[in-house]
């Protein structure tokens, strides 16, 4: 039962109860232990924080693309944290209440790190389209001061376009039920559940969704077709492929990370299935920070060659 506040003829919802995958306790038992949330979770700790340690430790990583590689590993890191432990916490208890207030700060903060990491997105793909394009002006073009300038200012989009995403989903009138059929506070699931028409949510969370989906993808599709074009031009095989392998790992991520998003902020809300929302934010918000390392690790020797050097076992060769 949920606790209301009243004013004059309404009452309001203060708490949220936050179903998650299952009602049923043994259910929620076989899925923490079938889907190993708390070893995904840690494994993506684990992972991030050891990229952004070798990144910060290896002087031959103080690059414009191992600079933004950082940065996404730090949102990956944050982005899972801000959902799983509430989520694992709440697959073992009877208690699956969250607070209006909490809802509202885990919505905002959620948002946040998504917007800035798909512009992050965005800057990685200039990055490599310079280094590709432009080798021998790679080192004044993608100057430090211009990297933090993108990293900042994909930040501030993310802060200012998250919160008119969280205020219009939050102004709305919540008085009853209050069961948000997920494990998190995501707005497509909440809106669900107010008591006004949310038409005109749905028209901007497609307007916002045009403006940080597509139009970071478009800049991304844009410097990968000027970047196949400068590789179809190199003469030999190997340097083709080495060039391409540079921007593999790119495209793998990006590709797991904004194509569910797409479905999920671009969609009508009455298209929406409840159980295919939680499957599509399981897949972005924790398999992909969980694959992301594993990704950008196996396929990058610098990092391979930090990470032995860190544990004794490879050779300081400059």
């Amino acid at each position: 039962m949920w606790v209301l506040r009243g004013w004059r003829n309404h009452s309001f919802v203060t708490e949220f109860i936050l179903l998650g995958f299952s009602r049923n306790p043994k259910t929620n038992w076989i899925l923490f232990f079938l889907f190993l949330f708390l070893f995904l979770y840690l494994f993506t700790v684990l992972g991030n924080g050891l990229i952004v340690t070798l990144i910060r430790i290896d002087a031959r990583l103080h690059t414009p693309m191992y600079f933004f590689l950082s940065i996404l590993s730090l949102l990956d890191l944050s982005y899972a944290t801000t959902t799983v432990p509430q989520m694992l916490v709440h697959l073992v208890s009877k208690n699956k209440a969250i607070s209006y207030t909490g809802c509202v700060i885990q919505m905002y903060i959620f948002l946040t790190l998504g917007i800035t990491e798909t512009w992050i997105f965005a800057a990685m793909a200039y990055d490599r389209y310079v280094a590709i394009c432009y080798p021998l002006h790679y080192g004044v073009k993608m100057s430090q001061t211009l990297c933090i300038a993108l990293v900042t200012s994909s930040a501030l989009c993310g802060l200012i376009c998250a919160l008119v995403y969280t205020v219009f989903a939050m102004t709305l009138p919540y008085c009853g039920p209050n069961e948000i059929n997920h494990f998190f506070c995501e707005i497509p699931a909440v809106l669900k559940l107010a008591c006004a028409d949310t038409s005109l949510n749905d028209q901007v969370d497609f307007i916002l969704g045009f403006i940080l989906l597509l139009i970071p993808l478009s800049l991304i599709l844009a410097s990968y077709v000027r970047i196949f074009i400068a590789i179809l031009r190199i003469r030999s095989t190997q340097g083709r492929m080495k060039a391409f392998s540079t921007c593999a790992s790119h495209i793998t991520v990006v590709t797991m990370f904004c194509v569910p998003c797409m479905v999920m902020y671009m969609r009508p809300g009455s298209e929406a299935s409840p159980e295919d929302d939680k499957k599509l934010a399981l897949f972005y918000n924790v398999i992909s920070a969980f694959l992301n390392p594993i990704i950008y690790s196996l396929r990058n020797k610098d990092v391979k060659r930090a990470f032995l050097k860190l544990i004794g076992r490879g050779e300081d060769t400059q």
